[in-house]
Order: C-alpha cells, then sequence, then structure tokens
C-alpha cells in the first residue's frame, strides 16, 4: 500500500475540493526544502525551525562556506527530520563547479543532499537551488 501525504505548497486538488495529496516519497523531499529554504526565527511558533540558506548567499564561495553549509544543512535535517531520513552527503555546487541545471544565475549555490528514507530503506537525492 502506497503512503499519501499533504503536498507543498498547500492546495485545493481540481475537482476533487479536497487537499492536494502526494506520495511520501516527494512528501519528505518537500520537506527537506521546506527546512533548507526557511529561516530561523521565520516561523514564530517554531523560531528554531530551518537551515537558512539563503542567509550564506552572499558569502563569497570557498571551501570554508561549502564546509558551512554541508555542517548547516546536516544539522537541521537532523534535528528535524531525524525520525523520517538519514542523512548520507551533502554536497555544495557552484555553477563555476558545474552544477547541475544549466542556467543557473551568477552566485547560485545548489545543496545536493543524498539521504536514506528509513520507513522504506530507499536512498534518495534532493537538490535545492539558492539563489
Amino acid at each position: 500500500m502506497t503512503r499519501a501525504d499533504f503536498a507543498f505548497p498547500f492546495g485545493i486538488a481540481p475537482g476533487a475540493g479536497q487537499a492536494r495529496r502526494t506520495n511520501y516519497e516527494d512528501h519528505v523531499d518537500q520537506m527537506i526544502r521546506q527546512i533548507l529554504l526557511t529561516d530561523p526565527r521565520e516561523r514564530v511558533c517554531l523560531p528554531d525551525y530551518g537551515a537558512g540558506l539563503r542567509r550564506l548567499l552572499f558569502s563569497p564561495l570557498s571551501v570554508g562556506l561549502e564546509a558551512t553549509t554541508q555542517l548547516l544543512v546536516s544539522q537541521s535535517l537532523t534535528r528535524w527530520l531525524g525520525d523520517q531520513i538519514v542523512v548520507r552527503k551533502v554536497s555544495v555546487l557552484s555553477a563555476e563547479d558545474g552544477a547541475p541545471g544549466a542556467g543557473l544565475p551568477d552566485g547560485a549555490v545548489v545543496v545536493q543532499i543524498d539521504y536514506e528514507l528509513i520507513e522504506t530503506r530507499t536512498v534518495r537525492r534532493v537538490q535545492a537551488v539558492v539563489s
């Protein structure tokens, strides 16, 4: 049986009049993106929620930025989704590094996360573009 969850962003399915649904794997991908792109203190009731990757956007691309981003992403995902996923690898890529996806704006960074879904034991990859 395939597990389904609410889709993000929340919306009503055309014709059904009910909340849009998505499969479990896609729902976890959506939760990861929410964590990555939400700044701490952005959510009033959860002030510590989020990785705040946009704060790093204007930092110079360097080995230090890459290491900081990897640590920030790993810690945030483990804290907020530790019962759903196991983070295997976090990669930080820029257009200069040959990041996936042609046509990235200058200064854009792609954060690529390889993770394992605990429930299904499947390994997946999600990417978030921070620009």
